[in-house]
């Protein structure tokens, strides 16, 4: 049987015999505190915007694991600012759409750079392509409309904004977001040990360098 839900809930539905999804508004925590402390039966936790993916040891522990997620989630404080680590990303400021996000805020290009650099920002989840993080936490002047038509290709490293998300593409692929840098920053690099720099909870901040 399932377990229980309803609006301050978790819910649950299966994906195959051996993965799990839990949607929960919940989720960074949720997976934060799985890192921390895992539970048995759960072999990893792939985490979204709202929910998490428990790949499981085996289809039987479906039911622990759901009956142990509520009663974790039933449990956790917030933490707030973010739960993770600090990562300070050295930005090169400039591009093709600076000057236009700059106006779209209403300021000018050096009090635009500044608050992008003041805002507060936290890894939600990574996606799109490896080492790419979906960044929470703009201020709602910095969110930019996405670009009618993606560029074809987006050079490594560069800085950009899309809708409420702020992102460093970690290698040139098509992008729509509305590029404002460059970092030297390397997001995925197979030869480390952690081959990407940052996990979800991180708090990230942009530091503007000549």
């Amino acid at each position: 049987m399932p377990a229980p839900s309803g609006p301050d809930l978790p819910t649950f539905e299966w994906l195959g015999d051996a993965a799990l999804t839990v949607r929960t508004p919940r989720a960074r925590e949720l997976y934060a505190s799985l890192r921390a402390h895992p539970l048995p039966g759960v072999q990893e936790a792939v985490p979204a915007l709202d929910l998490l993916t428990l790949l499981l040891a085996a289809p039987t522990a479906g039911e622990a694991v759901q009956e142990a997620v509520a009663a974790r989630l039933a449990t956790l404080i917030p933490a707030p600012g973010g739960s993770g680590r600090r990562v300070v990303v050295p930005v090169t400021f400039g591009g093709p759409d600076l000057d236009w996000c700059a106006a779209h805020a209403g300021l000018d290009r050096a009090a635009f750079v500044a608050a992008l650099c003041a805002a507060q920002l936290e890894v939600a989840f990574l996606g799109f392509t490896p080492g790419f993080a979906f960044l929470t936490g703009l201020p709602e002047p910095l969110r930019m409309p996405r670009l009618d038509a993606p560029r074809e290709r987006v050079p490594a490293g560069s800085v950009a904004l899309g809708g409420p998300w702020a992102g460093v593409y970690p290698r040139e692929t098509p992008g729509g977001w509305r590029l404002v840098g460059r970092t030297a920053m390397n997001f995925f690099d197979l030869s480390r040990a952690a081959p990407v720099p940052w996990q979800p909870g991180d708090r990230v901040q942009f530091e503007a360098r000549a």
